[in-house]
């Protein structure tokens, strides 16, 4: 149990903290009906650190996630232009073009450097088990300031989610607002993907999300159903790989998957 905890404690904490900004951010994605959009901008990111790989930079440098950084706001503003009162195509439809498109690239970026395999590999379930206490303290201050800034906008952003229609209506400016939502939410992707890799930052967005709006009505109860859902997927997920020695970030996305199922029946049964 001693080993356990002395290797396992760094990779539960980073997963709390992903936990904890992923669920609240994965409500507005279910309300805005662009599940995915984390997938896109995860993508977008990945792609942005391939290029760094490429251009000489470690895969997880400060050069690389800039680099990152920059197409992810790249995509937010796209995403955020592209919102129209009345669209003659889905978003959603874009969304996933700028998915495959980015995925992609970021093939044919790493078919050009050496080792592209496992980089690849690195970026679809991230390095966990590696993760180390100085970078879970940064993105936790990241995403503490994004949280606070969400709260002090929660009412145009809520209602954007919600109804864009009214919002359009009440003289919002409507695209302003969802570049700040975007910008902001491609920042913790940015840096989420670094850490955790694409596929296990949108089990955490999405997964906790989706339990929450079967379980819950209101925001306040779907956000601690999805809190709730994502510590113990992370608790269960994190133990797995330890005891079965299994690549964790894999691991974790698999235990998603079942707490799906399970939050699933358990409407059924309710119901």
């Amino acid at each position: 149990m001693s080993e356990f905890l002395q290797l396992m404690a760094a990779p539960f904490a980073a997963c709390l903290v992903l936990t904890g900004i992923h669920a609240y951010l994965g409500l507005h994605v279910i309300q805005r009906e662009v599940i995915f959009v984390d997938l896109a901008l995860a993508q977008i990111a990945a792609f942005g650190a391939t290029l760094g790989f490429l251009w000489g930079f470690g895969l997880h440098s400060a050069q690389s996630y800039g680099i990152a950084l920059a197409l992810t706001l790249v995509g937010a503003g796209i995403f955020a232009a592209t919102r129209f009162r009345k669209p003659v195509i889905p978003q959603e439809a874009l969304i996933g073009v700028v998915y495959a498109v980015a995925a992609s690239a970021a093939i044919l970026v790493l078919a050009r450097a050496p080792e592209g395999g496992e980089e690849l590999k690195a970026l679809l379930v991230g390095h966990l088990l590696f993760v180390g206490w100085p970078q879970i303290a940064k993105v936790a201050l990241i995403y503490g300031g994004i949280g606070l800034l969400h709260w002090f906008a929660r009412r145009p952003l809520l209602l954007i989610s919600r109804d864009h229609e009214q919002a359009f209506e009440k003289g919002l400016r409507v695209r302003w607002w969802d570049f700040l939502f975007y910008a902001t939410f491609g920042l913790v992707v940015t840096s989420s993907v670094e850490m955790a890799g694409v596929l296990v930052v949108f089990s955490f967005l999405i997964v906790p999300a989706i339990c929450g709006a079967l379980l819950a009505e209101t925001v306040g109860r779907r956000l601690a159903v999805g809190w709730g859902v994502g510590a113990a997927a992370s608790v269960a997920g994190v133990a797995a790989s330890f005891f079965w020695d299994l690549p964790t970030g894999a691991t974790i996305v698999c235990v998603f998957g079942a707490a799906l199922v399970f939050c699933a029946v358990l409407r059924r049964l309710r119901q």
